[in-house]
C-alpha cells in the first residue's frame, strides 16, 4: 500500500516552440529557388489530469522536475518539426494546485475540473518561407520558437467529503465511522492513531447518504504545528458541516466543555472559515456513565452550546445508542445546505503572470568584456523578426530600443556614446539618434513599397513588430 502523502512541491516546465528554418530550394535546372525554410513545432504542454483510481500524491512525495518536450527545428522543402509531446500529472480528485512562492491557487481539481492545461508549450517560429516578398525574394532569417515556461507549484490533496469529523484523540471519531459507514479505520487506544485521512459512506433507508472524512485527532496548539492534527486539517476545509466528537464521559480526565472549545479554537486558528462552519456535537462515550450522571452532562453541553445555535446528540458509538438520529438529521441539514460542492476558485492564471516575465528583457553590464548586453525571450523574438541587414528594418530595430525604454536602461548605467552593445551573437556601437527614431515614428503611418524607400531589400516584415508585443 503506497505512503499516503497530501502534499508535495515540483517543478514544472512546458516544451519550448522549434525554431523556424533557413534554407533554399537547390534543385537540378533550378538556377536560383525561392526559400523553402519549414516551421519549427510546437512545444509541449504540461497538462494535470484527475486519476480516480489514486488517494495520495505519493507519486510526488519526493519533488523533482517535470517537463514537456521541445518542439523540433523545422525542416528544409517547407518541413514543419515535429511537436514536442505534453507531459501528463496524474493527481487524485480534490488536489489543489498552487503557485509555490505566492501560495495562490492556481487549479482544483475538482468538480468539472478533469483536465487542466498548467503550463503551454511555445509556439514554433516560422520557417524563412513565410518572408518571401517581391522586394526580399531570400530572406535569410526565420522566427525563433517561442520560450518554454516554468514554474515551482505545491500539491496539496483536500479529501472530497461532506462531514469532517473533529475531536481530541481517542474520543471514539474512528469508532464512529467504522459504526456508520463502509470504512474500515484502525480502531486503538493511541493518540494519533488514525495517521491518514479516513473517508466512509454513509447509507440512509428512505434519506439521502453522505461522505464522512474522519481525520487524527487534534491537541491543543495543532494549528501552530504541535502534534500531527495540524497536517490533517486541511482535509476538512471542503466539509459543508462538522461533527464534533467529544468525550462527555471525561474519561482521560478532561471537561467536555473546555474540550470543544479548545477544539474550536485550533479550527479557527488554522483557517478562520473552519471556526464558521455549521457544527453538531455527539456527546459520545455515555455508556460509561450511569444513566443519570450521562442526562446530566448532556443537559449540561446542551445549555452551554444550543442557545448558540448547536446541536447536541447524546450516543455511544459502542453500543450505537443515539447514532441513527444523529444520521439523520446530518441527511436532512446537508439537504438544506445544498449540493453545490466546494471548488475554489483561480487565483494565479500562469498564462497571465508569466506572460510578463516570459516576454521581459534584461539590460546589464559586462564589466570583462566592457560590453553593455542586452538579453530576454522578447529582445530574441524581435531579431529573429527583424531584417537588421535593411535600412528601415534597423530604423524599426531602433525605434523597438526606444518604445520599451531599453535606451533608457542603457543610460541609466551610463553608457556613452561609441560604447558596444551586445544582442546575443550582435553587437552594436552605441549612438542616440533623435533623427532616427523620429524617421521611424514617420514612417510607421507610410505605405511600406519600393518606390517610397527605394531600398530593394527593404519589405513590409522589416517593420512588422505586430507578433512581438
Amino acid at each position: 500500500m503506497p505512503q499516503f502523502v497530501d502534499q508535495a512541491r515540483i517543478f514544472i516546465k512546458s516544451g519550448k516552440g522549434g525554431d523556424g528554418h533557413v534554407s533554399f530550394r537547390r534543385e537540378k535546372f533550378v538556377a536560383s529557388g525561392g526559400p523553402n525554410g519549414g516551421d519549427g513545432g510546437k512545444g509541449g504542454d504540461v497538462v494535470v489530469v484527475v486519476d480516480n483510481g489514486l488517494n495520495t500524491l505519493s507519486d510526488y512525495h519526493f519533488g523533482g522536475k517535470y517537463k514537456a518536450e521541445n518542439g523540433d527545428e523545422g525542416g528544409q522543402n517547407r518541413c514543419t518539426g515535429k511537436s514536442g509531446a505534453d507531459i501528463i500529472l496524474k493527481v487524485p480528485e480534490g488536489t489543489v494546485i498552487k503557485e509555490a512562492s505566492s501560495k495562490k491557487i492556481i487549479a482544483d481539481m475538482s468538480g468539472d475540473n478533469k483536465r487542466v492545461v498548467l503550463l503551454k508549450g511555445g509556439r514554433g517560429g516560422n520557417g524563412n518561407m513565410h518572408y518571401a516578398t517581391s522586394t526580399m525574394q531570400a530572406p535569410k532569417y526565420a522566427q525563433p520558437g517561442q520560450p518554454a515556461k516554468e514554474l515551482e507549484i505545491i500539491l496539496e490533496l483536500k479529501v472530497i467529503a461532506d462531514v469532517g469529523l473533529a475531536g481530541f484523540p481517542n474520543v471514539g471519531k474512528s469508532t464512529f465511522l467504522s459504526k456508520v459507514s463502509n470504512a474500515k479505520p484502525k480502531i486503538a487506544n493511541y493518540h494519533f492513531t488514525t495517521l491518514t485521512p479516513s473517508l466512509g459512506v454513509v447509507d440512509l433507508p428512505d434519506a439521502k447518504g453522505f461522505v464522512v472524512a474522519d481525520i487524527p485527532g487534534l491537541i491543543e496548539g495543532a494549528a501552530s504545528g504541535a502534534g500531527l492534527g495540524h497536517e490533517f486539517l486541511r482535509h476538512i476545509e471542503r466539509t459543508r458541516l462538522i461533527i464534533h466528537v467529544v468525550d462527555a464521559a471525561s474519561t482521560e480526565g478532561r471537561d467536555p466543555i473546555d474540550d470543544i472549545y479548545a477544539i474550536n479554537k485550533e479550527l479557527s486558528n488554522y483557517n478562520a472559515d473552519l471556526g464558521q462552519k455549521t457544527q453538531i456535537i455527539a456527546a459520545n462515550k455515555l455508556d460509561m456513565l450511569s444513566e443519570e450522571d450521562a442526562n446530566n452532562i448532556v443537559e449540561k453541553i446542551r445549555k452551554e452550546f444550543e442557545p448558540k445555535g448547536v446541536k447536541v446528540f447524546p450516543l455511544s458509538t459502542i453500543t450505537g445508542k443515539g447514532l441513527k438520529e444523529l444520521l439523520y438529521y446530518v441527511s436532512r441539514t446537508l439537504v438544506e445546505m445544498g449540493d453545490k460542492p466546494m471548488v475554489y476558485e483561480q487565483e494565479f492564471d500562469p498564462e497571465v503572470e508569466l506572460a510578463t516575465t516570459t516576454e521581459s528583457f534584461t539590460v546589464t553590464y559586462d564589466s570583462k568584456s566592457h560590453e553593455y548586453v542586452v538579453e530576454g525571450p522578447k529582445i530574441e523574438k524581435m531579431l529573429g523578426y527583424t531584417n537588421l541587414d535593411s535600412e528601415k528594418g534597423f530604423i524599426f530595430f531602433q525605434k523597438f530600443l526606444e518604445d520599451n525604454k531599453i535606451l533608457d536602461e542603457l543610460e541609466a548605467l551610463n553608457i556613452q556614446e561609441g560604447d558596444t552593445v551586445r544582442m546575443y551573437g550582435l553587437a552594436f556601437d552605441y549612438f542616440r539618434n533623435a533623427d532616427t527614431i523620429k524617421q521611424a515614428e514617420e514612417s510607421s503611418n507610410t505605405d511600406f513599397n519600393e518606390e517610397n524607400f527605394g531600398d530593394e531589400d527593404f519589405d513590409k516584415e522589416d517593420f512588422d513588430n505586430s507578433e512581438i508585443d
